[in-house]
């Protein structure tokens, strides 16, 4: 596996003496830090599953869950697309700082992920399912190996049945449907290092519901005759599978110190269940806000709160909760939410920013490339792709000016959310008593205070980001 570190000291990057900023000298026993898998769907809406009231779809796991432990009312995906909020899971960072700026981007490697700064607190790491944030290939910092995973499985975007999938760098094609293998692969890690010295850190991106929706749940749940029918057998399938896994938890002995937060990447494909305004691909409620559940029974986490919380949080929460100090190099947009959790805080303290359309997504046909891969280790002829698929274009630093505005942002300081649409419009919304964001006040002169503040904080952050993305946080200082 190539050297992270040799790679970013060629790139100009400033990097910590430790990459991810853990006092070795105070990082506690296995005894006292908990497990932490993080499962993530890929395009399920707020309203898409049973204990938010969805009509008819089965969501008997996740509902389970939702009784046991703590649920976020108002969770939010980072960005309305898959890959960004994926980089922001990692990093804290709204995913422009890190390059990613629609489906298909890779990660900077420059960044420091919650791989690293786990595996550097002494954790073992694995990460199975959907990447869409980088390589499969071997030998690059753009694989999960280079963001602090051990132990890899992964797809580049979504799959489906009998997906190809690079295991550690080799790829393979794997029989079954597609969410069934990742979590056979998760739960395979876990009872691989259950009994070992270091505590685990495993992600699980499922690759469903997104479409085609080919894969099938077990039993004889069709939903037929419903609108949608296939989109939401994906979602009991997902739903089955994150059973299994807690069931297994169970069964192994290590559920009460484990740590299980679930989400979705974003919004759903259906406007009427999605939470809000629109659906996937919008800056709007419906594209942005999606299940949140975190479990930890050894905490006795209950209850349900409304404060908004985002992918952004996790990384920071993750880390308080854990008790692993995290000395983050760059500009976190996330915070520690864990005095929410745990019912200590009723507010938060900085508001959210969403940011989506500034360039276009790229195409990443996952069983294709993944193919051409394995033909080639197989036939020990040189790997394709290299130029392109290996690192992409981290190495570049294409400099956007200071006020760039393009696409569709918005700023979310709980009640009111503000959306920047372009140049110079602007829309205001009371989410509370608004939650569809119909009835805009932005030329409400008695609400003209709120939106020159909000203005103003939301066009600096706009503007923090453009730093970040032009490689501001980088520099050598």
């Amino acid at each position: 596996m190539m050297n992270r570190r040799k790679f970013l000291a060629g790139m100009g990057a400033t990097l910590p003496l430790v990459s991810a900023g853990v006092s070795f000298a105070t990082t506690p026993k296995k005894a006292d830090k908990p497990n932490i898998i993080l499962v993530m769907a890929d395009d399920q809406g707020w309203g898409d599953v049973g204990y938010n009231g969805h009509p008819f779809v089965k969501t008997p796991s996740l509902d389970a869950m939702a009784k046991d432990a703590f649920v976020f009312d108002r969770f939010y995906a980072a960005a309305p697309v898959c890959s960004p909020t994926r980089a922001s899971v990692m990093t804290g960072r709204t995913a422009f700082r890190s390059k990613v700026i629609s489906h298909g981007h890779y990660m900077r490697p420059h960044e420091q992920t919650m791989g690293e700064t786990l595996k550097a607190a002494g954790y073992v790491t694995g990460l199975f399912g959907k990447l869409h944030l980088g390589s499969g290939q071997p030998n690059t910092p753009c694989n999960p190996g280079g963001m602090g995973f051990d132990e890899w499985a992964i797809g580049l975007n979504y799959f489906d049945n009998n997906p190809y999938l690079s295991h550690n760098g080799a790829v393979k094609r794997r029989k079954g449907k597609g969410s069934v293998i990742l979590m056979d692969d998760t739960i395979e890690f876990l009872k691989k290092h259950k009994g070992g010295d270091e505590p685990m850190f495993a992600v699980a991106w499922f690759p469903s519901p997104h479409s085609p929706h080919e894969e099938l749940p077990a039993g004889s749940i069709r939903y037929r005759g419903k609108a949608m029918a296939s989109y939401y057998q994906e979602i009991t399938l997902l739903d089955q599978q994150l059973g299994r896994l807690r069931k297994e938890l169970k069964s192994m002995g290590i559920a009460d110190n484990t740590i299980l937060w679930y989400c979705s990447d974003n919004g759903g494909l259906n406007p009427k269940t999605s939470g809000g305004r629109e659906k996937k691909g919008s800056i709007y409620e419906g594209g942005l806000r999606v299940p949140g559940i975190l479990e930890w029974p050894a905490r006795k986490l209950k209850g349900r709160t409304a404060v908004p919380a985002s992918t952004c949080d996790m990384y920071p929460t993750l880390m308080a909760m854990a008790g692993v100090e995290l000395v983050a190099p760059h500009t976190l947009d996330g915070i520690d939410v864990s005095d929410v959790i745990f019912d200590k805080a009723e507010t938060r303290s900085k508001p959210i920013g969403f940011w989506h359309g500034l360039q276009g997504g790229q195409s990443t046909k996952s069983d294709a490339v993944l193919k051409d891969i394995m033909d080639k280790q197989r036939a020990k002829a040189a790997l394709p792709h290299n130029a392109h698929r290996m690192k992409k274009d981290v190495n570049q630093f294409p400099q956007f000016p200071e006020n760039t505005a393009r696409g569709h942002a918005a700023w979310n300081d709980w009640p009111w959310k503000l959306h920047r649409i372009g140049g110079k419009k602007y829309e205001l919304y009371n989410l509370e008593k608004d939650p569809g964001e119909r009835n805009d006040l932005a030329k409400d002169p008695k609400h003209r205070t709120q939106l020159e503040g909000m203005k103003k904080e939301l066009n600096a952050w706009m503007k923090s980001v453009i730093q970040s993305l032009n490689g501001k946080d980088y520099k050598k200082k």
